[in-house]
């Protein structure tokens, strides 16, 4: 996350409030590589996390006078942004199961990737294991093993406790090494 003091984000939250639009756009060059970086972690597709990130700078030009400056102008950016694309990716999930039900037990076997003698994970095996975690645990792991953000602010971003944070991240990385194993070793869906 870029590093600003405190003072410099309140300023910029002032002149972005009172209209000022060269606020805005440094607001928004200054974000706006990290925003996108985690909606496309968390929503899977390039297109979805370029509309995000429309999305989540709309947010911010109507909820900026929220912006209290108790955390960063970044944290709070992301917590904007994390929480758009977890309330995206419920609806997405709400969608789909009541569409695609009957779909899972024709799904077919994950692709096994074992070039170079096996043991070798790609960026798309990652990201498909990513996005088969619970949009909770994807939040937390994300913002956490990717992002480095500690687990008391991941904990204010998506409004829950600490201990939820570090038992979604926990969650996440069984998960992954499961469904990352299988894909090495060319398993098949249970």
């Amino acid at each position: 996350m870029p590093v600003t003091s405190h003072a410099a984000d309140v300023r910029l939250a002032a002149r972005c409030r009172a209209g000022d639009l060269t606020a805005f756009e440094e607001l928004y060059r200054v974000h706006s590589t990290r925003l996108y970086a985690v909606a496309y972690r968390m929503l899977g597709h390039a297109e979805d996390a370029e509309d995000m990130l429309q999305e989540i700078f709309l947010l911010a030009f109507r909820k900026l006078s929220s912006f209290k400056g108790d955390a960063s102008l970044g944290t709070w950016l992301y917590r904007l942004g994390v929480n758009a694309c977890l309330d995206r990716l419920r609806s997405k999930a709400r969608r789909n199961d009541q569409q695609t039900e009957w779909l899972d037990d024709e799904l077919p076997p994950a692709r096994a990737t074992t070039e170079a003698g096996g043991g070798v994970l790609h960026r798309l095996d990652l990201e498909r294991a990513l996005r088969e975690l619970p949009a909770g645990c994807r939040a937390a792991f994300l913002l956490h093993d990717v992002e480095g953000f500690e687990h008391r602010e991941i904990a204010s971003m998506l409004g829950i406790a600490e201990g939820t944070s570090k038992s979604q991240v926990h969650k996440a990385r069984m998960r992954l090494r499961g469904l990352l194993g299988r894909v090495v070793t060319g398993g098949s869906r249970a």
